[in-house]
């Protein structure tokens, strides 16, 4: 049946097409079903149905949709029902607990990357995945698959080191201070970062506040080549894309099963032809990792894995009780990376960190004592002068200075209600108020925290400061803040106990 196409300017996670209900019914289709736009090699459509906003013979499609097919507004299309794929029966298989081949997993992969898939059933696979899970072949197969959806960066040079933080500890502003140091000692680290998923700022939410972080595969094979090191935005490259797309339909389902996290991760790092990767697990109250336990059993995942897929992977298990450093937010955190490469040694936990971690990666590299030659490199501006060249290469300015970064013009103090000492610190609540101020959008949006574990404070002294680039949503931080109580203080004594007075 040929439609009339309405060619619309709107932005869809899957294709889509919108149909009146009566030419539904002469194709033989209902709402959730596919359909063929444009012939027998033409695009596969979720269907959308409405007796009011269209009329018969007519088809809305979005502009992304219309490009595949080759139509413009206006033109008519062939659309006919199209079945579902194969890879519906493999996403029931692990619906039922079973294990899936590689083809089966494969068939899944590239069917979410085509759109193939509604958001209904991409839901049913990352469910199947939280609850079932995967094994560690099935898990390899995955990483495989997401990585053969996209592009690789043809290095010419190597080995390839990689560094990743699997996240969940807000203000873990290491990525630019590790990368600098481990460049600066001659190792090539080409590292690819992402953007606030359910965090208060990404790497690439700071980064990008004083370079460029959105480049090609050429231009990152380019400055990994020549100056040793980088700090782009994964998603502005075709690397492994299926992950993006998953990404959007798991945020709103609150889930991100072990196996896809997994394979989204070593997916990234086989496209970049990584041969060396370190893995940074932070492990506290309220983060994705809350025991030692799991994070052992999340570093045998990474090592095993690592393995399979012909990658040299070490783990660092960190400390995450409570933010690194004192900033978060987008320019604060950009703020506070910059002063440790500038020569500042504190906040200590950032300095601390990054040398461990840069530590690692350089004995990896055959280095002696890795952390002592880190912190050797970072105390004698070698790191600062790496920076400063990445910084160039990613367009960014070549007299930049921390100074430069300023926090948002509205600010709130919030206050100690007592006087004792810092008894815990609630990540997940700090990250909301940062988030409700505003951040990672609004650049200067975010809070610095003064006080931390274990420290003496008295009634009325500043436990954080919430900085916001809008009054509004300083109030609103400010009034969750006070609520939510982050910072929990205590006396030395606990409870008082005695025994019955005497009759």
């Amino acid at each position: 049946m040929k439609l009339k196409c309405k060619v619309v300017d709107v932005l869809t996670s899957i294709p889509e097409a919108l149909l009146d209900p009566d030419d539904c019914a002469i194709i033989g289709v209902r709402e959730n079903d596919r359909v063929r736009i444009g012939g027998p090699k033409g695009e596969v459509s979720v269907l959308l149905v409405s007796s009011n906003l269209i009329g018969e013979g007519n088809m809305v499609i979005p502009e992304s949709v219309a490009k595949r097919v080759g139509v413009k507004n206006g033109e008519e299309a062939e659309v006919n029902y199209s079945p579902s794929p194969e890879s519906v029966r493999a996403i029931r298989k692990k619906m039922d607990g079973q294990k899936l081949e590689p083809k089966e997993i494969e068939a899944v992969v590239n069917d979410i990357y085509a759109g193939s898939l509604s958001n209904i059933e991409v839901s049913a696979w990352l469910t199947a995945l939280y609850i079932n899970e995967m094994d560690l072949d099935e898990i390899a197969a995955f990483a495989q698959a997401m990585v053969n959806t996209g592009d690789r960066v043809p290095f010419e040079k190597g080995p390839i080191f990689d560094f990743h933080s699997v996240g969940g500890v807000p203000g873990n502003k290491i990525t630019p201070i590790v990368v600098s140091i481990c460049a600066a000692a001659g190792l090539m680290l080409p590292k690819t970062s992402s953007r606030a998923i359910s965090s208060a700022c990404g790497t690439s939410d700071f980064v990008e506040t004083f370079c460029n972080i959105e480049v090609t595969t050429d231009k990152l094979k380019e400055i990994g080549e020549t100056v040793g090191g980088a700090f782009v935005w994964g998603g502005s490259m075709n690397l492994a894309p299926v992950d993006d797309i998953v990404i959007k339909i798991e945020h709103p389902l609150g889930i991100n099963p072990r196996p896809q996290m997994l394979a989204s991760i070593l997916s990234k790092k086989l496209a970049i032809n990584a041969n060396y990767l370190l893995v940074d697990i932070p492990t506290g109250a309220g983060t994705k990792v809350p025991t030692i336990e799991v994070a052992r059993a999340y570093a045998r995942d990474f090592t095993d894995l690592g393995e399979k897929l012909g990658i040299h992977v070490e783990c660092a298990i960190t400390y995450a009780d409570q933010p690194v450093g004192s900033a978060i937010g987008p320019n604060l955190e950009a703020r506070e990376c910059i002063r440790v490469l500038e020569g500042s040694e504190h906040p200590a936990s950032v300095v601390e960190k990054a040398c461990e971690c840069a530590g690692i990666l350089l004995e990896m590299a055959g280095f002696h004592d890795g952390v002592r030659k880190a912190r050797e490199i970072l105390s004698s501006g070698q790191a600062h002068k790496k920076f400063m060249e990445i910084v160039v290469a990613q367009g960014g300015r070549a007299d930049l200075k921390s100074s430069d970064l300023k926090p948002g013009k509205y600010s709130a103090d919030i206050l100690a209600p007592k006087s004792g000492y810092v008894n815990s610190i609630s990540n997940k609540d700090l990250v909301a108020v940062a988030k409700a101020c505003g951040s990672a959008n609004d650049k200067g949006a975010g809070l610095l925290l003064f006080k931390k574990k274990g420290q003496r404070v008295e009634a009325g002294d500043v436990l954080f400061t919430l900085y916001a680039d809008n009054e509004a949503k300083l109030l609103r931080a400010k009034d969750m803040a006070e609520r939510y109580s982050p910072i929990t203080i205590e006396g030395m004594l606990i409870k008082r106990i005695s025994t019955p007075e005497p009759r």
